[in-house]
């Protein structure tokens, strides 16, 4: 009994590891792209210069 809780345990570990990575890639690509586009599309300083369209 003692070896097959400890098989489901490592497979329920392991498999909401895999499922945690994958979430983690999709909203590494989702950042990628909102940065991608604020870069591209930021605006214009009245002064006529480009300015940072993030605060830090």
């Amino acid at each position: 009994m003692g070896p097959l809780l400890i098989v489901l345990l490592l497979a329920l570990l392991l498999f909401g590891g895999g499922f945690a990575l994958h979430l983690l890639w999709w909203v590494a690509v989702i950042v990628l792209v909102v940065w991608a586009l604020g870069f591209v599309m930021r605006g214009t300083h009245p002064s006529g210069g480009r300015h940072r369209w993030y605060r830090w």
